[in-house]
């Protein structure tokens, strides 16, 4: 060792921080990650805590211990903590207006888990961007799109932005918009579509199915439909009571017509 030390020169103490340094960087993120862990699966097992809250306090310990680690390691190459202290009060200006985007997001996770306007596993639009809740940290949200795709939000767009909670009430209501000919009877095809709903078991009962005749249009009249169903069953109940409706008119004689166009033509 000595050896060694003569061989490195004015170098081996610096090299040996470094050494030890590097080795307190390894341990303190494999620490870090392994309590994040354990704090998250502690929160999320509780039956009264939501999983939203596991994956932010598991977010938060763990930055918590990186900046510990962080101050270890200055403290190897013989900076103290409270040099630290006074050196980031020196600066502090400065690191705010480098670092205000996302200290700007860090203040607006603590706004989004303390009020909560989503959760994971919900399907909603933030920011003009939606999908699935995958995750929400400090720093951002993850969301998955209908085709797996991620997408990561800055929590301080998502604060500052229109939030739709898509799956936050239990149901939903179902529109539907029908065109039928002008030539065809409209309380028959209002008592098909009913036909068509009330034997669908997962409509609800109340509120109660809605049929009206609300638009006469260029080419034909609109028929809208109103149902309500659990919010599970938005997306299956919408397309195949589309199909079951359009099916349901062309075996009594319903049309659909299609956007009528008149072409003029002048002689010269």
């Amino acid at each position: 060792m000595e050896q060694m030390m003569e061989q490195l020169g004015g170098f081996g103490p610096l090299v040996i921080n470094a050494a030890k340094a590097l080795v307190v960087l390894i341990v303190g993120w494999i620490f870090a990650g392994g309590i994040s862990s354990f704090v998250r699966n502690r929160v999320n097992r509780h039956p009264r805590i939501d999983k939203t809250l596991g994956n932010f306090a598991a977010s938060m310990v763990r930055w918590i211990i990186l900046l510990m680690v962080l101050v270890a390691v200055l403290g190897i190459f013989g900076i103290q903590a409270t040099s630290l202290v006074a050196m980031l009060g020196a600066a502090t200006l400065a690191i705010g207006l480098a670092l205000q985007g996302t200290l700007a997001d860090l203040a607006a996770g603590f706004m989004l888990i303390l009020f909560r306007p989503y959760k994971l596993g919900q399907y909603v639009d933030v920011a003009g961007t939606s999908g699935t809740v995958v995750d929400l940290n400090l720093f951002f949200t993850e969301l998955a799109t209908p085709d797996n795709v991620q997408i990561i939000v800055p929590n301080g767009q998502a604060w500052g932005a229109i939030i739709q909670n898509y799956s936050h009430h239990d149901t939903r209501r179902v529109d539907l918009v029908f065109g039928i000919d002008y030539g065809d009877d409209a309380g028959k095809a209002m008592q098909i579509i009913l036909d068509q709903v009330n034997a669908d078991n997962r409509v609800l009962k109340d509120p109660e199915p809605w049929v009206r005749v609300t638009n006469l249009g260029d080419s034909s009249v609109d028929l809208t439909t109103r149902i309500w169903c659990n919010a599970a069953d938005y997306w299956d109940l919408k397309f195949q009571m589309t199909r079951g409706v359009k099916e349901a008119f062309d075996a009594q004689g319903i049309s659909i017509p299609y956007p009528h166009q008149v072409e003029i033509k002048k002689d010269v």
